[in-house]
């Protein structure tokens, strides 16, 4: 089943769940800010999105900002960081079975379907 990581107070994040509406699919909304995600979830998301830890976050949250912009973090700090503090995982983030997305344009959601 599709799973799309969701903050409701996002737009582009409210625009991915609006597309996976429209398009008709079965999926599971994760509210990852009131159900934190393990270092095993983050660290499985980060591979089929084929990315690097650092590209999952969200550099200008303040929390970055105060505590960890400028430092040298290993990639298990990065992921250790985006568990303590959710809001620094970039949204929404959409998962169909082996492939995943970050929904940054909303539109990109449409290329895993």
């Amino acid at each position: 089943m599709i799973q799309i990581y969701h903050n409701p107070r996002c737009s582009k994040s409210r625009q991915g769940v609006a597309i996976l509406e429209e398009s008709k699919v079965d999926f599971k909304v994760i509210k990852y800010l009131d159900t934190p995600l393990s270092e095993k979830d983050v660290s499985e998301i980060i591979h089929l999105l084929k990315i690097s830890p650092i590209d999952l976050v969200r550099k200008n949250e303040k929390i970055w900002k105060e505590l960890f912009k400028g430092k040298e973090l290993s990639d298990a700090e990065i992921i250790k960081a985006m568990v303590e503090n959710p809001k620094l995982i970039e949204r929404p983030i959409v998962v169909n079975k082996d492939k995943a997305v970050i929904g940054r344009p909303p539109e990109s959601i449409s290329d895993i379907l």
